[in-house]
């Protein structure tokens, strides 16, 4: 039987494990014991972290898997390929890996091929603060090596930035920041199939914010809508550009980027894997039409990607619960259009603790929709 290896077994990699068993794969999860989903709908679990890349390769060895893959996940994504290779599977190199997922590594790989990026400097919180101090404000702090809105901070001035590096630095795996310019415009997302080289786009995606100082996503639409002076070929062509850069070969890829009013393209970052936030697993197919998880196993086992869409599309939307005001927002779309919401997580209605990033949020629900026109009528 055809066996594929997950990383990860929580709600967002759930939706992967069940496309994988309806594919026919045996699936094979590894993950931290703690109650999630995956570990009862995979076929076999392991409780063992994701973390444990040597371990969960020697155990591997044993599996014999096809494939091996994650969603939605920079940590689960660097133990993935770091297996992958050392089975001789598909992957991506382990050195584009890290450069995907360390954000200081991503942008001295930018700057080395010629992509656009803003000035920046990485520290501990002691390496580089003169030259970090004499950085145009306002500036963007945050950890070289997390996702998920994590101890993102933009600066206003030189005096709030020793306590943004020390909240990213607390929070990094290997407890360093970087700092860098603030790239200007509104922002979007770009989701993509890669195969041997060869770069698909299935939608770009429309992103709503916080805002500043910490950016925590409220929402994303698709498809997006672009503004006249938005030249799409422009910003495909930067986005492929970034994409070679790091050396993406194989499977998804979620690309953060703004565009000016005048029509700059700055990368914000690029994750080796589809997006988070239920992006690439609900939205593309919701919108787009296409079955992104298949062809994320479909490139993992070495397969060229169906491109065949299963759907129309529409127009889908992720609304997460901030507060109280958005879940009496999501009460009112669930009592008069039904019809429009297609899944819902928990919701946390007590809502006792404080919203400070992407993981602390208190639920969400994904709607679609026929048109724009429809969506902005639902919505109000």
């Amino acid at each position: 039987m055809k066996k594929l290896v997950i990383i990860g077994a929580s709600d967002f990699q759930n939706p992967l494990i069940l496309k994988a068993k309806e594919m026919g794969y045996e699936t094979h999860v590894f993950a931290w014991e703690c109650g999630d989903i995956g570990e009862k709908t995979a076929d076999y679990f392991y409780p063992v972290s994701i973390t444990e890349q040597d371990i969960i390769l020697d155990m591997c060895r044993r599996i014999r898997p096809d494939g091996v893959t994650t969603i939605g996940s920079d940590l689960g994504m660097v133990t993935a390929t770091y297996v992958a290779n050392g089975l001789g599977l598909t992957a991506n190199s382990v050195e584009c890996e890290f450069q995907a997922s360390n954000k200081y590594a991503m942008r001295q790989c930018f700057k080395k091929h010629g992509v656009s990026v803003p000035d920046f400097f990485v520290t501990d919180g002691t390496e580089n603060i003169g030259a970090i101090q004499a950085m145009k404000f306002p500036v963007i702090v945050k950890p070289t090596d997390r996702s998920g809105s994590r101890a993102i901070t933009r600066v206003e001035n030189i005096y709030g930035l020793k306590s943004a590096i020390e909240a990213a630095c607390e929070v990094s795996f290997e407890k360093r920041a970087i700092v860098e310019g603030v790239i200007e415009g509104k922002e979007y997302s770009c989701e993509c199939i890669s195969y041997r080289g060869e770069h698909k786009v299935l939608a770009m995606t429309e992103k709503m914010t916080t805002g500043e100082p910490h950016y925590i996503e409220t929402g994303h639409i698709e498809p997006a809508v672009f503004s006249d002076h938005m030249v799409e070929p422009e910003i495909l062509e930067a986005i492929f550009k970034a994409l070679d850069a790091l050396g993406i070969q194989y499977g998804a890829s979620h690309t953060e980027f703004r565009v000016s009013e005048k029509g700059k393209i700055g990368i914000i970052e690029i994750g080796a894997r589809m997006g988070g936030d239920c992006i690439g697993s609900h939205l593309v197919p919701l919108s787009a039409g296409y079955d992104f998880m298949k062809m994320v196993i479909d490139t993992a086992v070495g397969n060229k990607p169906d491109m065949v869409k299963i759907n129309k599309g529409g127009v889908s939307r992720i609304q997460f619960i901030l507060n109280h005001e958005d879940f009496r927002k999501y009460q009112q779309i669930r009592e008069n259009h039904p019809e429009c919401i297609i899944e819902a997580s928990e919701m946390d209605q007590a809502m006792t603790h404080a919203v400070v990033d992407s993981g602390s949020r208190y639920g969400f629900y994904i709607m679609k929709f026929s048109d724009r026109e429809k969506m902005m009528e639902v919505l109000g």
